[in-house]
């Protein structure tokens, strides 16, 4: 697995807004100037985040983006869909070896250690929040740990 630009920047993004609320919407420039990230970037992650949901838009003056949910209600796994269209990109069924070897009817012992990768890591992403992520990193380091009860909470 490897976390891109895009997946990385949509959670930056993303917990931004979560850290401002809904007080009023965030401009793109206003984003990308007070995270560090480039502008046409952010302006391309956050049309990906709201055609998925997760932001919507004002327009006007005084216009923006903001969260389309609450805080508690986005996931991890839910952003980097988002700015991904996946999580983990299981090789064999993307960019299979050969027709012959990764064809689903085909014996393989490989694929489903592959596929039982991509469902755990669905299911953690899927277990913290953008609301976990505005915790202190320290606190976020002990969520984490403690990683059966996040499940359970999800």
């Amino acid at each position: 697995m490897r976390i891109t630009t895009w997946a990385e920047y949509g959670l930056i993004v993303s917990v931004h807004l979560a850290r401002r609320g809904v007080e009023r919407p965030r401009p793109a420039r206003e984003i990308a100037e007070q995270e560090g990230l480039p502008p046409d970037y952010v302006e391309q992650i956050l049309l990906k985040l709201r055609r998925a949901g997760l932001v919507k838009s004002v327009r006007g003056a005084k216009g923006g983006y903001l969260l389309a949910r609450a805080a508690q209600d986005v996931t991890v796994r839910d952003v980097i869909e988002a700015a991904e269209h996946r999580t983990f990109e299981v090789n064999c069924d993307s960019y299979p070896i050969s027709a012959e070897r990764c064809a689903n009817g085909t014996d393989c012992s490989i694929r489903p250690v592959w596929r039982s990768l991509q469902r755990r890591i669905d299911e953690f992403l899927a277990s913290v929040s953008l609301a976990d992520l505005l915790l202190e990193e320290e606190a976020v380091d002990a969520l984490l740990a403690s990683e059966p009860a996040m499940t359970a909470r999800a």
